[in-house]
């Protein structure tokens, strides 16, 4: 949650992040399926897959002093009302679950997103709650995009940043989807993207990449919440 925070202070407009679920289904917020230090309590210990751990352990460690794992529930009540959540399903049949906690909390279907590498998650996603906007992940270049979003039921193409050129811009943008680039992390890159109609960033550097973004907009845009792209944090 401390870094979810700092990034919204340095003016991240959304926040990416991994969700898995506990033995009970109780979904947490964590990159890795594992936990190093589950066995001991602490750093160091043996990871073990956050799938085998009840709810109550994960929520006993602490991965910095003081500093522990969140439900999905803690985030969208604490961080979803402040920026838009872009949720990575990175578990398996933990659709359901999902919907569920995005419906607990006003406003969440109209305002997140999800996306996943899993395409049949996406399209499961999309079918549950058709406002809802998902997107795929890919590390690859298909020769057709749009078909690969319209099979999955996606509105946004999240395409690993040595993947992306204009075409692939223009022909995602022409059937109506939006393109976020991952993850993205100098000013070189950041430029070109906003040349060829990148819709947002992920960045690990959010501040660098605010600062650089109001930089080369006039002066009246500069004060305008939103830059040229969405900066999205990566803290998945």
């Amino acid at each position: 949650m401390p870094a979810f925070l700092a990034a919204i202070a340095a003016g991240a407009e959304g926040i990416e992040l991994d969700v898995h679920a506990a033995a009970d289904g109780t979904l947490f917020v964590h990159h890795d399926f594992a936990i190093a230090g589950a066995v001991s309590g602490g750093a160091g210990g043996a990871a073990l897959p956050i799938s085998t751990l009840d709810a109550s352990r994960v929520s006993r460690i602490e991965l910095a002093p003081g500093v522990t794992i969140p439900r999905l529930d803690d985030v969208l009540e604490e961080i979803g009302s402040r920026v838009a959540l872009f949720i990575e399903l990175k578990a398996a049949a933990i659709e359901a679950e999902v919907v569920r906690c995005l419906r607990r909390h006003p406003d969440s279907v109209d305002r997140h997103a999800v996306h996943s590498f899993d395409h049949r998650v996406v399209r499961a996603m999309a079918g549950l709650v058709p406002p809802l906007r998902t997107g795929v992940l890919q590390a690859s270049y298909p020769v057709d995009s749009c078909a690969v979003m319209r099979a999955a039921g996606a509105t946004d193409l999240w395409q690993r940043l040595e993947f992306i050129d204009q075409p692939l811009v223009s022909s995602v943008r022409a059937c109506g989807g939006r393109v976020i680039a991952w993850t993205s992390n100098t000013p070189a890159e950041w430029d070109e993207f906003a040349r060829i109609g990148v819709n947002a960033i992920c960045t690990d550097r959010v501040d660098e990449y605010v600062s650089h973004a109001r930089g080369r907009m006039p002066p009246q845009a500069a004060e305008m919440p939103q830059g040229i792209e969405q900066p999205v944090t990566d803290n998945g």
